[in-house]
Parts: structure tokens; C-alpha cells; sequence
């Protein structure tokens, strides 16, 4: 009877193992998706905006609120053919799609819809097909007469859109998900949300960055959890990565540093890769380890900063916003550790065989993963 439950667990394990295998496969080939941006002006009666987006993904009909990586869905395939158009092909899509493909996007002054025509498109090149691609369209439309305010509606399945004021002092800078309107934002100016507006409005888009759209900073936090599931040591990881990235993302954020996405991606490859090794070869905490982390923390800070260069910070909020911003990265990073802990430490943590059948197979396979991204990044 023990050997019949010893061949289960060991079924049961190999099962584990190879999901995981499979789970990691699957990401290290992930197409994320991005949230749209527009900037919203009105100047001598008309509105513009111009909105940036993965048309891509709304020409093959993906739902952005329930999706971060397009390989999670049946469009996936329908994605991918996009994604490879030359430029001019994919121009004549949108053009081809344009009254529905912003069919959900809803500008009002009051109750009044503010009717709006796409005058121009422009795609970049082809580029990485396993980058999102921001697509620019620029809208206008006639303002009613005196409208103090407006509103901007986006629709649902959109995913979550980036609003940015632009022309006046005190720009509303603000986070709409798919489905929901924004507050009013007055035309003249002044709306730009308070310190406690911003930082609870940017702790999503922290938290979002992690989970689900974080995948590279996923694997290297399930890498510090796979060294030991003794408290300490992880503490010691986490807060040494913690102190490092909040150091970049504040000065990237604030334009002191900065560092190309290319020599700061491969490093964050290079990172995972490290700490999968070395789980694999020690069996604790090292004097080092700690020291180590904070140095791969600094470069994932960069990271940070350049998701947050490309959406903007309100500059009356600065503070406020990167507060949240980093407060939702934390609990991103918590909360892919507390998972963790309820998938493999709560049920195998206490197994004598927990390293050798799970810690060290997990660790190998974010160790390709982040060989395989680091080769991707910095050869293709």
C-alpha cells in the first residue's frame, strides 16, 4: 500500500513538474498586450485625440479586459497573421475597420455625444513580433459651444485605457477600464486628480504590471521563493529586491537614469537565469545572495520606469502617483508568493523530497526560460 501511494505522489509530481514545464514554455514565447493611451486636447472648439493601441488585437476580435498575452486565447493565430503585416497592409485593415474598430470609444460634453472621425493613421514597422505594437490614431470632433466638461467612455473588451490631458495647466491624467467612463475632465483645465486620487489610481496599473502582465518579473520572484521556504531567507530577498527597485524606478522615473531596453531586457533574462542557478546549486542563503538581488532589483527598477515613462505621471501628483504605482508592484510581488506558497509550499513544503522533486525542476525550467529570453533579446 506504501508503494502504491509513493508511485501516486510521484505521478502526481511528474504532473507538477511537466505543467509547469509546459507553463513556462507558453510564456517564453508570450505575446503581451498593452493598455491603450490617448491624449485628449480641445483648442478652438475641436477635439482631438490621439490614441495609441494594439490595433492587432481588436482587428482579431480579443477580449482586453480578461486577456494580457495573446497566446491564452482561440485569436491568438488571428493576432499573429496581424501582427506580421507590413505597415501598409495593416493601415488598410484599420482603415477598412474604422467605424467599428473604436466603436466602444464615447466622448460627451454632458449628455451630448461628441461626434468624431478618424483622420489619420499611422503603423510602425513590423519590428519584434513578440512586442505589442502601438498603432496611432488621431481623432477630431466639433465641441458643443460653452461645454465646460466632458467625459470619456471606453468599451468594454478594450482593456484598460491611459487618458492624458494635454494644452492646460493642471491636466487630468487619469486610468479608465474597459466598460467605464472617466470623471468629468473640465476643458479649461484644473481637474488634474489630488495626492490620494493618484495613488489609489496607479496601484493598479503597478499591481497590473506584475499580474498578469509581468511575466519576466514573475519568474524572477517565483526564483527567489524557490531558494528556501524558510522565512527568513525570503524576507531578506524580497526587501533587498524591494529597496533596489523602488531606488531605479524613482530616478528612471524622474529622467536621472536612464538606460536603453536594450541592455536593460537582456539583464533582466541574464537575472532570472542567475537565480534558478543558483537555487540549484545551494542549499540556502548565501552572504551574497542578498547582495546579488539588489543589484538584479536595480535593473528590474528600470524596468518599472520605462512602463511608467510610456503612460506619464501626472507632474502636479508626481509623488503620489509613483507611490502607488510602487505599492502596487509590491502586492503584485506578494501575491505571486502567497500563490506560490498555496500550490507547492502549503501541500509538499515539508516533504524531505520537496528540493530535489520540486524546487530544483522549477528552478531549471526559469532557468531556460531566462536563457531562452536572453538569446531572444539580445540576437533576435
Amino acid at each position: 500500500m506504501q508503494a502504491f501511494y509513493g508511485v501516486v505522489i510521484k505521478l502526481r509530481l511528474a504532473g507538477l513538474v511537466s505543467s509547469a514545464v509546459m507553463l513556462m514554455a507558453s510564456l517564453a514565447a508570450a505575446h503581451e498586450v498593452d493598455p491603450a493611451i490617448a491624449d485628449l486636447t480641445v483648442e478652438g472648439g475641436q477635439l482631438r485625440l490621439e490614441v495609441y493601441i494594439n490595433a492587432e488585437a481588436y482587428l482579431a476580435g480579443i477580449d482586453l479586459d480578461a486577456v494580457a498575452d495573446t497566446d491564452d486565447v482561440p485569436e491568438g493565430a488571428d493576432y499573429d497573421r496581424l501582427r506580421a503585416l507590413p505597415p501598409a497592409a495593416l493601415e488598410a485593415r484599420i482603415r477598412d475597420r474604422m467605424p467599428w474598430l473604436l466603436s466602444g470609444l464615447d466622448v460627451r460634453a454632458g449628455t451630448v455625444p461628441v461626434p468624431l472621425r478618424i483622420t489619420e493613421v499611422s503603423v510602425p514597422e513590423t519590428g519584434d513580433l513578440a512586442l505589442p505594437r502601438r498603432s496611432f490614431l488621431l481623432l477630431r470632433g466639433p465641441m458643443p459651444p460653452g461645454a465646460p466638461a466632458l467625459t470619456v467612455g471606453w468599451g468594454a473588451g478594450d482593456g484598460p485605457l491611459i487618458l492624458r490631458q494635454q494644452g492646460v495647466e493642471a491636466p487630468f491624467t487619469g486610468y479608465v477600464g474597459g466598460g467605464e467612463r472617466s470623471p468629468e475632465i473640465a476643458v479649461s483645465g484644473g481637474g488634474a486628480l489630488g495626492g490620494w486620487q493618484s495613488f489609489a489610481t496607479y496601484i493598479p496599473v503597478g499591481f497590473a504590471h506584475i499580474l498578469p502582465k509581468g511575466l519576466d518579473h514573475i519568474l524572477f520572484v517565483l526564483g527567489l521563493f524557490f531558494l528556501s521556504l524558510r522565512l527568513r531567507p525570503l524576507i531578506w530577498q524580497i526587501s533587498a529586491f524591494t529597496l533596489a527597485h523602488t531606488m531605479t524606478l524613482a530616478l528612471g522615473a524622474l529622467g536621472w537614469v536612464v538606460v536603453p531596453g536594450s541592455i536593460v531586457e537582456p539583464l533582466i533574462a541574464a537575472s532570472i537565469t542567475y537565480v534558478a542557478v543558483e537555487n540549484i546549486l545551494s542549499r540556502g542563503l548565501s552572504r551574497s545572495r542578498p547582495v546579488v538581488v539588489f543589484g538584479f532589483g536595480l535593473l528590474h527598477g528600470l524596468g518599472f520606469a520605462s512602463v511608467l515613462e510610456e503612460f506619464g505621471l501626472p507632474q502636479d501628483q508626481f509623488i503620489p502617483a509613483l507611490l502607488g504605482f510602487n505599492v502596487g508592484v509590491e502586492l503584485g510581488q506578494l501575491t505571486v508568493i502567497a500563490l506560490a506558497f498555496l500550490a507547492v509550499g502549503v501541500w509538499f513544503g515539508r516533504k524531505p523530497w520537496y528540493r530535489a522533486r520540486i524546487a530544483i525542476p522549477a528552478s531549471g525550467v526559469i532557468a531556460l526560460v531566462g536563457v531562452y529570453w536572453f538569446v531572444e533579446r539580445v540576437f533576435l
